[in-house]
């Protein structure tokens, strides 16, 4: 009883901020989901991600293990999923995209921080740090065939994540005033995640919903069972071992559907993925934090 509680409290907020941003566009009022986005990927996220990592306790031997964990771990769905749709002659790229990248920082940061707290966030950031990185290369270069290395280089939230690891390494501060201020900016970003996720899902239509369902369920299958591996495998305990399955089993990024509207792929297909994984987890999310909590 307690456990269920427990994740109840963990998922509710989650959902519920989503809930907010699904009704506020229902309802017929204004969002502008780019100056959102844009002040969330360019100031929050990155000052969320700069002082969650200078602030951490983790052990940086640690956080090096978690992310090779992670590094593997997404390699290794890259590769299974790349397999698997050439086998059932399905379009790559249309499906690989959000078949490998799960909402990590919409979805994953909040589910973590809830769940884990400070130790959880660290660990969290990381994972999206790495994902993000593998979208804005590999991901481009599936979808529009060719990389996107200026694009990795030009992105704040990755100078945050190198900036913030080099301070840890370090043991480097800012000047409190500075964490401070950066403190108060990167609390804008959960709230501000969630909310913008629930507006795109409110503003996605399709009618491939069949095959959305079936390959959603194959993606969290997949997901839990290789994250789970893997973690098992590198040896990862408590917060470190819930924090790859719970990020591993997000359900499929907006960003797909943007990729596959931005260079033709099926958006269509892409859009009913991504709304049908998202219910999935509304379910599935509190399971899996029952089993790793």
């Amino acid at each position: 009883m307690n456990l269920t509680v427990t994740v109840i409290e963990i998922v509710a907020p989650v959902f519920l901020l989503a809930a907010v941003g699904f009704g506020w566009v229902r309802m017929g009022f204004e969002y502008r989901t780019q100056f959102v986005t844009r002040l969330a990927t360019t100031l929050a996220v990155p000052c969320l991600i700069f002082t969650a990592l200078i602030k951490t306790e983790i052990p940086g031997g640690d956080l090096v293990r978690f992310a090779v964990a992670v590094i593997g771990v997404v390699l290794v769905l890259s590769l299974v999923v790349e397999l698997g749709l050439r086998a059932l002659g399905l379009d790559r790229r249309t499906y690989l995209p959000p078949l490998v990248f799960g909402n990590t920082g919409n979805l994953g940061l909040p589910l973590c921080i809830f769940a884990f707290g400070e130790t959880g966030l660290g660990y969290a950031i990381v994972f999206f740090s790495v994902s993000a990185l593998w979208s804005f290369s590999y991901g481009i270069h599936v979808v529009a065939g060719r990389g996107s290395l200026a694009k990795v280089v030009r992105e704040p939230m990755v100078w945050s994540t190198l900036l913030g690891a080099l301070f840890l390494w370090q043991g480097w501060q800012t000047p409190r005033f500075l964490t401070n201020a950066m403190e108060l900016i990167g609390q804008m970003a959960v709230p501000l995640m969630l909310i913008t996720l629930g507006v795109a899902i409110a503003r996605l239509s399709t009618h491939k919903v069949s095959r959305a369902v079936i390959l959603s369920l194959v993606k969290l299958a997949l997901c839990l069972a290789l994250g789970w591996a893997v973690a098992l495998g590198m040896g990862l305990e408590g917060v470190a071992f819930g924090v790859l399955v719970v990020q591993m089993c997000t359900p499929v990024a907006v960003t797909s559907y943007m990729l596959a509207e931005r260079f033709e792929a099926d958006a269509d297909a892409v859009a009913g993925m991504v709304m049908v994984s998202t219910l999935i987890s509304v379910a599935a999310l509190p399971l899996v934090l029952a089993l790793v909590l």
